[in-house]
């Protein structure tokens, strides 16, 4: 009986992406607008700053606050 689940879980999950692929159409994103004013790039230091550094940083911050505040470890 798993097993007949499974399948059918598995045929509906492959048949939703199936049509969403096909029926999708192209975000044609290669065309500018007549209104787009892109702004300079990034550099190589901005970007490792950016999607790299700031997520780390980010999390050891969160991170060390849940351990300072964790009330339920004994204090002695």
């Amino acid at each position: 009986m798993d097993k007949k689940n499974a399948l059918r879980a598995g045929a509906v999950a492959a048949g939703t992406t199936l049509m969403m692929l096909l029926l999708s159409s192209p975000a044609l994103a290669a065309m500018p607008d007549d209104g787009d004013d892109p702004g300079p790039g990034l550099s190589v230091i901005e970007t490792l700053g950016l999607y790299v550094a700031a997520p780390v940083v980010l999390f050891l911050v969160i991170a060390g606050l849940v351990m300072a505040l964790d009330k339920s470890r004994k204090q002695s």
